[in-house]
């Protein structure tokens, strides 16, 4: 696939950069730049992105970073399966645990809940950092909810991290996700202020928040392009009836040929009364004996989880 000029590869963490010396040079860039092309597309380009990790993958498939970054871009594409094996892979390859997470939400993507659930009481999640720590947080209600139980998700989420007036980059989700809670229990007023507490720690839009608030409060957004184009069909749909009245209705009427042509206006009149008229009335199973190199399918089943922050 095609990589554009201004890519270099040096636009990648030090960290993965460190890791692609084990390459010989030219491979090292080679797989940098479709590293930083999965960066690039995950968010607006999913099916691009994955594109470039399977590239990337096929170049470097024994680097930790790569079978990550492959791993992510699986994941945003719902093919939960290969996702988990990959995440597996790198899991193994470093020893981390920071993947702990997302792993979990894979689970809840195969449909497996219980299982997000059990990895969600494992010790490994004591080795998290704070995000971590909520995002596995944000997984478990994920999972109470995929099971139906949704007063154990509002219960799973109360947490001094939600109860905290200061706002953290895991804010404005751990909020979010709350007041989606409860409001999916019926405790409308509570959750109209949960809303209200994310939409003022949302300072880069991560969530829809506001659209949510707004919602309960009958607030209806007009789409002013979708009003011009409107006003455009309607102009053209004078000129089609006026035409097959036997006059053609000009953009811009010259006053003095109105008054040299009274009746061909008054016809107009008339066709652009009519249109009017008528515009108006119409989760974790942790085998260590897999092959590094091991990929599963793509079955995916069960709602979209919970994405984790990169």
């Amino acid at each position: 696939m095609p990589i554009p000029d201004d890519v270099t590869g040096d636009e990648i963490d030090k960290d993965v950069r460190q890791e692609l010396q084990s390459l010989p040079k030219g491979l090292a860039e080679e797989v940098s730049r479709n590293l930083v092309m999965v960066a690039r597309l995950i968010d607006e380009d999913p099916e691009g992105a994955y594109a470039y990790s399977r590239i990337a993958l096929r170049l470097a498939s024994r680097v930790a970073a790569v079978r990550e970054a492959a791993g992510f871009a699986a994941y945003a594409n719902q093919k939960f399966s290969e996702a988990l094996a990959e995440f597996r892979a790198a899991r193994r390859m470093t020893g981390s645990v920071e993947l702990w997470p997302v792993m979990a939400d894979c689970e809840r993507g195969l449909g497996r809940p219980e299982k997000a659930l059990e990895m969600a009481g494992a010790p490994e999640v004591q080795k998290l950092d704070k995000a971590s720590q909520v995002e596995m947080r944000l997984v478990a209600a994920g999972a109470r909810r995929d099971m139906d139980q949704l007063d154990a998700a509002i219960v799973t989420l109360q947490s001094p991290e939600l109860a905290s007036n200061s706002v953290q980059p895991w804010s404005a989700r751990l909020r979010y996700a709350y007041a989606d809670a409860l409001l999916a229990a019926g405790r409308e007023d509570e959750a109209r202020e949960w809303f209200a507490k994310a939409v003022e720690s949302d300072k880069d839009g991560s969530t829809d928040a506001s659209d949510r608030l707004a919602e309960m409060d009958g607030v209806e957004f007009v789409d002013a392009f979708a009003e011009d184009e409107d006003d455009e069909d309607g102009e053209r749909a004078q000129v089609t009836v006026s035409e097959e009245a036997g006059t053609r209705v000009p953009a811009d009427d010259d006053d003095d040929d109105a008054d040299d042509d009274a009746d061909d206006v008054e016809l107009a009149d008339v066709a652009t009364d009519d249109v009017d008229d008528d515009i108006d009335g119409g989760d974790l199973q942790d085998d260590e004996d897999d092959d590094l190199d091991d990929e599963d399918g793509d079955d995916s089943t069960g709602d979209a989880p919970v994405r984790p922050q990169s």
